[in-house]
Protein backbone atom coordinates (compact mmCIF):
# COMPACT_ATOMS: atom_id res chain seq x y z
CA UNK A 1 0.00 0.00 0.00
CA UNK A 2 1.30 3.46 -0.89
CA UNK A 3 1.42 6.37 1.50
CA UNK A 4 -1.05 9.23 1.42
CA UNK A 5 1.89 11.43 0.47
CA UNK A 6 2.55 9.37 -2.65
CA UNK A 7 -1.11 9.41 -3.62
CA UNK A 8 -1.12 13.21 -3.30
CA UNK A 9 2.12 13.40 -5.29
CA UNK A 10 0.70 11.30 -8.12
CA UNK A 11 -2.24 13.70 -8.35
CA UNK A 12 0.00 16.80 -8.19
CA UNK A 13 2.59 15.60 -10.72
CA UNK A 14 -0.22 15.48 -13.27
CA UNK A 15 -0.03 19.31 -13.46
CA UNK A 16 3.53 19.03 -14.75
CA UNK A 17 2.51 16.34 -17.23
CA UNK A 18 -0.46 18.40 -18.40
CA UNK A 19 1.74 21.45 -19.00
CA UNK A 20 4.16 19.33 -21.01
CA UNK A 21 1.25 17.92 -23.03
CA UNK A 22 -0.02 21.47 -23.69
CA UNK A 23 3.42 22.35 -24.99
CA UNK A 24 3.27 19.34 -27.31
CA UNK A 25 -0.19 20.33 -28.56
CA UNK A 26 0.94 23.88 -29.38
CA UNK A 27 4.37 22.93 -30.71
CA UNK A 28 5.21 23.53 -34.32
CA UNK A 29 8.64 23.47 -35.91
CA UNK A 30 10.16 25.76 -34.88
CA UNK A 31 8.17 26.17 -31.68
CA UNK A 32 6.61 29.58 -31.14
CA UNK A 33 8.74 31.41 -28.53
CA UNK A 34 5.75 32.13 -26.28
CA UNK A 35 5.05 28.45 -25.55
CA UNK A 36 8.52 27.85 -24.09
CA UNK A 37 7.11 29.00 -20.74
CA UNK A 38 5.03 25.81 -20.58
CA UNK A 39 8.15 23.65 -20.33
CA UNK A 40 9.70 25.86 -17.68
CA UNK A 41 6.46 25.92 -15.69
CA UNK A 42 6.17 22.16 -16.03
CA UNK A 43 9.58 21.60 -14.41
CA UNK A 44 8.74 24.00 -11.58
CA UNK A 45 5.42 22.19 -10.98
CA UNK A 46 7.17 18.82 -10.96
CA UNK A 47 9.57 20.08 -8.28
CA UNK A 48 6.69 21.54 -6.30
CA UNK A 49 5.01 18.13 -6.33
CA UNK A 50 8.26 16.48 -5.19
CA UNK A 51 8.88 19.00 -2.41
CA UNK A 52 5.33 18.54 -1.15
CA UNK A 53 5.74 14.76 -1.33
CA UNK A 54 8.88 14.84 0.82
CA UNK A 55 7.24 17.15 3.37
CA UNK A 56 4.06 15.06 3.57
CA UNK A 57 6.02 11.81 3.72
CA UNK A 58 8.19 13.13 6.53
CA UNK A 59 5.06 14.03 8.49
CA UNK A 60 3.61 10.55 7.92
CA UNK A 61 6.85 8.86 8.94
CA UNK A 62 7.13 11.08 12.02
CA UNK A 63 3.65 10.06 13.11
CA UNK A 64 4.67 6.44 12.65
CA UNK A 65 7.78 7.01 14.77
CA UNK A 66 5.82 8.69 17.59
CA UNK A 67 2.90 6.28 17.43
CA UNK A 68 2.30 4.64 20.77
CA UNK A 69 4.28 7.24 22.69
CA UNK A 70 1.27 8.52 24.65
CA UNK A 71 3.28 8.02 27.85
CA UNK A 72 5.75 10.61 26.58
CA UNK A 73 3.35 13.08 24.97
CA UNK A 74 5.50 16.19 25.60
CA UNK A 75 8.46 14.58 23.85
CA UNK A 76 6.30 13.50 20.87
CA UNK A 77 4.83 17.01 20.64
CA UNK A 78 8.32 18.55 20.75
CA UNK A 79 9.48 16.15 18.01
CA UNK A 80 6.56 17.03 15.72
CA UNK A 81 6.91 20.78 16.41
CA UNK A 82 10.62 20.57 15.59
CA UNK A 83 9.80 18.84 12.31
CA UNK A 84 7.29 21.57 11.40
CA UNK A 85 9.87 24.25 12.19
CA UNK A 86 12.48 22.54 9.99
CA UNK A 87 9.98 22.04 7.17
CA UNK A 88 9.46 25.82 7.00
CA UNK A 89 12.99 26.08 5.61
CA UNK A 90 13.01 22.88 3.56
CA UNK A 91 12.11 24.50 0.20
CA UNK A 92 14.09 23.00 -2.67
CA UNK A 93 14.37 19.22 -2.25
CA UNK A 94 18.12 18.87 -2.74
CA UNK A 95 19.81 15.55 -2.03
CA UNK A 96 21.50 16.98 1.06
CA UNK A 97 18.29 18.41 2.52
CA UNK A 98 16.28 15.27 1.85
CA UNK A 99 18.96 13.01 3.30
CA UNK A 100 19.43 15.22 6.39
CA UNK A 101 15.73 15.61 7.17
CA UNK A 102 14.87 11.93 6.85
CA UNK A 103 17.94 10.88 8.87
CA UNK A 104 17.17 13.45 11.55
CA UNK A 105 13.49 12.63 11.95
CA UNK A 106 13.13 8.95 11.08
CA UNK A 107 16.69 7.63 11.19
CA UNK A 108 16.69 6.56 7.54
CA UNK A 109 18.72 8.01 4.66
CA UNK A 110 16.12 7.64 1.92
CA UNK A 111 18.67 8.53 -0.75
CA UNK A 112 20.16 5.05 -0.20
CA UNK A 113 16.92 3.65 -1.64
CA UNK A 114 17.01 5.69 -4.83
CA UNK A 115 17.62 2.77 -7.14
CA UNK A 116 15.64 1.56 -10.16
CA UNK A 117 16.34 0.01 -13.54
CA UNK A 118 19.65 1.52 -14.63
CA UNK A 119 19.91 4.11 -11.88
CA UNK A 120 21.83 3.61 -8.66
CA UNK A 121 21.65 5.90 -5.60
CA UNK A 122 24.80 7.86 -6.50
CA UNK A 123 23.56 8.53 -10.04
CA UNK A 124 20.15 9.56 -8.67
CA UNK A 125 21.77 11.97 -6.20
CA UNK A 126 23.86 13.56 -8.96
CA UNK A 127 20.89 13.78 -11.33
CA UNK A 128 18.78 15.43 -8.63
CA UNK A 129 21.55 17.97 -7.99
CA UNK A 130 21.65 18.87 -11.69
CA UNK A 131 17.87 19.21 -11.86
CA UNK A 132 17.77 21.34 -8.70
CA UNK A 133 20.31 23.65 -10.33
CA UNK A 134 18.27 23.78 -13.55
CA UNK A 135 15.10 24.48 -11.57
CA UNK A 136 16.85 27.31 -9.72
CA UNK A 137 18.01 28.86 -12.98
CA UNK A 138 14.50 28.65 -14.41
CA UNK A 139 12.83 29.99 -11.28
CA UNK A 140 15.21 32.82 -10.43
CA UNK A 141 16.38 33.98 -13.86
CA UNK A 142 14.08 34.82 -16.72
CA UNK A 143 14.92 32.67 -19.66
CA UNK A 144 12.28 34.10 -21.96
CA UNK A 145 13.46 33.91 -25.52
CA UNK A 146 14.60 37.29 -26.81
CA UNK A 147 12.58 38.62 -29.71
CA UNK A 148 13.72 42.02 -31.08
CA UNK A 149 15.84 40.44 -33.80
CA UNK A 150 18.31 39.01 -31.28
CA UNK A 151 19.75 35.61 -32.05
CA UNK A 152 17.69 32.79 -30.55
CA UNK A 153 18.70 31.72 -27.08
CA UNK A 154 18.89 28.05 -26.18
CA UNK A 155 15.84 26.71 -24.43
CA UNK A 156 16.20 26.37 -20.68
CA UNK A 157 15.02 22.78 -20.99
CA UNK A 158 14.24 20.73 -24.04
CA UNK A 159 11.07 18.72 -24.36
CA UNK A 160 12.97 15.43 -24.04
CA UNK A 161 14.90 16.68 -20.99
CA UNK A 162 11.59 17.69 -19.41
CA UNK A 163 9.99 14.29 -20.02
CA UNK A 164 13.04 12.56 -18.53
CA UNK A 165 13.01 14.96 -15.56
CA UNK A 166 9.34 14.27 -14.81
CA UNK A 167 9.95 10.52 -15.04
CA UNK A 168 12.98 10.86 -12.76
CA UNK A 169 11.01 12.86 -10.19
CA UNK A 170 8.26 10.22 -10.27
CA UNK A 171 10.84 7.50 -9.66
CA UNK A 172 12.31 9.41 -6.71
CA UNK A 173 8.91 9.62 -5.03
CA UNK A 174 8.01 5.99 -5.75
CA UNK A 175 11.35 4.55 -4.61
CA UNK A 176 11.42 6.77 -1.53
CA UNK A 177 7.98 5.51 -0.59
CA UNK A 178 8.94 1.86 -1.08
CA UNK A 179 12.23 2.32 0.81
CA UNK A 180 10.49 3.94 3.77
CA UNK A 181 7.82 1.25 3.83
CA UNK A 182 10.51 -1.43 4.00
CA UNK A 183 12.71 0.40 6.51
CA UNK A 184 10.08 1.81 8.86
CA UNK A 185 7.71 -1.16 8.94
CA UNK A 186 10.52 -3.62 9.71
CA UNK A 187 12.53 -1.61 12.19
Amino acid sequence: MTSEALQTFEHAIQDAIDLCNHFDALNTHPPPPEIEVLKRASLVMAFTALETYFEDRLREAAKQVTQGSADDLPLAAFYEESLETDLKTFHTPSTQRVSFMFKKYVGVDVTEGWSWNQCDPETARMRLALLVKKRGEITHRSSRPLLNGAPPTPHAITRDELRRAIFFIQQLAQTTDAYLKDNLDHS
